[in-house]
């Protein structure tokens, strides 16, 4: 009896032995199906959509009869080749897809309302990775990616132009000596915003931690964008992006995974700048929650699929803010 009671208790050991083998062998291949898992050609698709339908003046919402709004849509083609573990290279293809409605001054003297769609090619930068550090085994991982590029004016301008054009033409009912009066106070939906380029060759910087132990893991990204002046004395404001966040694995198998995070994000932009003057009707701060899924097919494919969820939104002067954005994409390791 005592015998059988042993093998029954040696048999039930080698087989939760077994499925924590195979869950982390799962994990393992997760790990290898990361674009930056090693070397090779790497292709990525993401979309990213975002609804700017509440109006706030100076962090404060406002409501009007006919108010202004901008959907957006960004589409990125991303190209990249891996060198090695710690070294590869990505081309980001930008594409724009923004409906609105806003109020514009046409100079000399008009105010209308207009609503419309811009589409086209945003700007397009190239971005270097160096993994500084590079652990992945079975039961652990933690990869830590620095990232450097520089951004190109390859997108469409002419709403910046435009912009730029109006602001000259309304400083010049004021006279010498006030203050610098602001264009964008009248529409919620500055027209910079619809410009699918920045006319500048804007700097790129980054750093991306991906840790794990056994199905939980925790992941982080930093991003700065340094602005430079472009079109017509146009500047955007710098940029900061920060997000980060625990998860865990729902399901292990051999052949895929599918993991859940919930994600903290932080964005901050500067104020722009026309003509070396800053606008007192743009900048922003925002702070973000939300779920990620995340799904793994063998060691070469991947997918993920989120929302943000805006929990405070600071601003100067009068603009049209996130009310949520989704967000998911495809890679697919060669």
């Amino acid at each position: 009896m005592i015998s059988r009671r042993a093998s029954l208790i040696v048999a039930l050991w080698l087989l939760a032995a077994a499925a924590r083998a195979c869950e982390l062998c799962a994990i393992y291949s997760a790990d290898n199906a990361r674009p930056d898992a090693g070397r090779g050609w790497v292709a990525t698709v993401s979309e990213q959509f975002t609804q700017h339908h509440t109006l706030q003046f100076a962090g404060r919402e406002v409501h009007v009869a006919d108010p202004d709004y901008l959907d957006e849509s960004m589409t990125h083609l991303v190209a990249g080749y891996n060198f090695s573990g710690r070294f590869g290279l990505s081309l980001n293809t930008p594409f724009v897809h923004r409906d609105y409605k806003r109020s514009a001054f046409h100079p000399p003297f008009t105010f209308v309302r207009e609503a419309g769609t811009v589409s086209g090619l945003g700007d397009a930068s190239l971005v270097a990775r160096f993994s500084a550090l590079r652990h992945v085994e079975m039961e652990s991982a933690a990869v830590l990616n620095l990232l450097a590029g520089v951004k190109f004016p390859t997108g469409d301008t002419q709403h910046i132009r435009n912009e730029v054009a109006a602001s000259r033409v309304y400083d010049t009912f004021f006279p010498p000596g006030h203050t610098a009066h602001d264009i964008n106070s009248f529409s919620a939906v500055h027209e910079h915003m619809l410009s699918p380029g920045s006319g500048s060759f804007d700097g790129v910087f980054g750093a991306t931690l991906a840790t794990r132990w056994r199905r939980c893991f925790f992941n982080a990204q930093f991003q700065y964008y340094l602005r430079t002046p472009g079109e017509a004395g146009f500047e955007f404001g710098d940029e900061v992006l920060i997000s980060g966040g625990p998860g865990a694995y729902l399901l292990l198998r051999d052949a895929c995974t599918l993991s859940l995070a919930f994600n903290g994000y932080y964005e901050s932009e500067t104020r722009v700048r026309i003509d070396g003057r800053p606008s007192d009707h743009t900048g922003m701060t925002a702070w973000y929650v939300g779920p990620q899924l995340t799904l793994t097919l063998g060691e070469h494919f991947s997918l993920n699929a989120g929302a943000d969820l805006p929990l405070h939104v600071g601003n100067y002067g009068f603009q049209a803010v996130p009310d949520w954005r989704a967000h998911g994409g495809l890679s697919w390791r060669f």
